[in-house]
């Protein structure tokens, strides 16, 4: 499809506003959208508020004003069209006399389709599809395993040494990776609604499971924190049951009933923390949505592996994933992946409110 470079671009600033407020939209999505005036310059830029603020559209175009009129908005989400806690976005566009829309990802759900039949029945041009691949791999992705799933997305996130050990065989974890990866495992969990581990890792390392700052200190918005307790184990001095921020100890059977615990909470994004044997029942489950690896440049021989058994016993079997991409972390390396399976598609009646 042929899109003006400005339009593009600004779908690449609106990507990038939708990642901004990535952990904090839940259970609506992270939606970013850049108003540009009629000569194509950016007029207004916004991104969802949490629960019961403004969508993408009206942040952008409150910010826009009367440079709106005649303009083109570009959104990473179709503009929804039924009133939750907030108005229709559709309406919000007409309403402000834009010209034109330009959308990365059609609306997958039965609940808030059909803005785009809306717009374009009042005259507005309406393009759909604009770089959609890259806007559901983004910010967009948790809501949409969601919206195909009604589970929630599951990020893996394991630090080892490059012989695949999480732990040294004396049981001693503390640090595996260098203080540049530790920072980036607190700007990740910035990006979840709730970050998981196992009695196991609770018990061993005593985590705390906050997100902190470069200086240390607590932010402002924390995840819940999620300890999987199936045998009653975890003691009241634990450090995750402190005050710092809001704690759920389950005893569900298994990773799909505990993910079904946390849908009902609203959360979307969960960051899997928890030792070997935790990560082998989700990735046995076929629970993984992403991972991501932090390897540092050790050798240790021995210790705990990274997963546990996952019950193949073949090459051909193995399981495989593809390399999103890979980042120096100081001395170590970071790598997203993404497991090969099929996620599904289709729509559902779940939307936005």
């Amino acid at each position: 499809m042929s899109v003006p470079d400005a339009e593009r671009r600004a779908m690449a600033r609106a990507r990038d506003l939708g990642a901004g407020v990535l952990g904090t939209t839940s259970p609506n999505p992270p939606v970013g959208a850049v108003v540009l005036a009629a000569d194509g310059t950016p007029a207004g830029e916004g991104a969802t508020a949490p629960p019961g603020g403004p969508h993408a559209e009206v942040v952008a175009l409150a910010q826009a004003g009367e440079r709106a009129r005649g303009g083109t908005a570009v959104v990473t989400l179709e503009p929804c069209a039924h009133t939750g806690r907030t108005g229709p976005c559709a309406d919000a566009l007409l309403a402000a006399g834009i010209a034109r829309v330009v959308v990365a990802v059609p609306e997958p759900t039965e609940l808030a389709v059909g803005g785009a039949e809306r717009l374009r029945a009042a005259g507005v041009d309406v393009e759909l599809g604009v770089e959609q691949a890259e806007a559901e791999d983004g910010a967009l992705a948790a809501w949409l395993t969601g919206v195909r799933h009604r589970r929630p997305h599951v990020v893996w996130k394991v630090a080892g040494t490059l012989d695949g050990r999480v732990a040294a065989a004396d049981g001693s974890s503390r640090w595996v990776t260098g203080a540049e990866a530790r920072a980036a495992v607190h700007r990740l969990r910035a990006t979840c609604d709730a970050v998981l581990v196992g009695s196991g890792t609770a018990l061993a390392d005593d985590p705390q499971l906050t997100v902190r700052g470069p200086d240390g200190t607590d932010a402002d918005r924390q995840p819940l924190r999620v300890v999987l307790d199936r045998r009653g184990r975890l003691p009241a001095t634990a450090r995750v049951l402190d005050a710092a921020a809001p704690t759920l100890v389950s005893a569900a059977p298994g990773p799909r009933e505990l993910l079904a615990q946390l849908w009902e909470r609203d959360v979307r994004r969960v960051l899997l923390e928890g030792g070997p044997t935790l990560a082998a029942a989700f990735l046995r489950d076929g629970l993984v949505d992403e991972a991501v690896v932090h390897l540092a440049p050790k050798l240790l021989g021995s210790g705990a592996p990274l997963v546990g058994d996952l019950g193949i016993s073949a090459i051909v079997d193995a399981l495989t994933l593809t390399v999103v991409d890979v980042t120096r972390l100081g001395g170590d390396v970071a790598i997203r992946l993404r497991p090969n399976r099929h996620t599904g598609a289709g729509r559902t009646a779940h939307g936005r409110s």
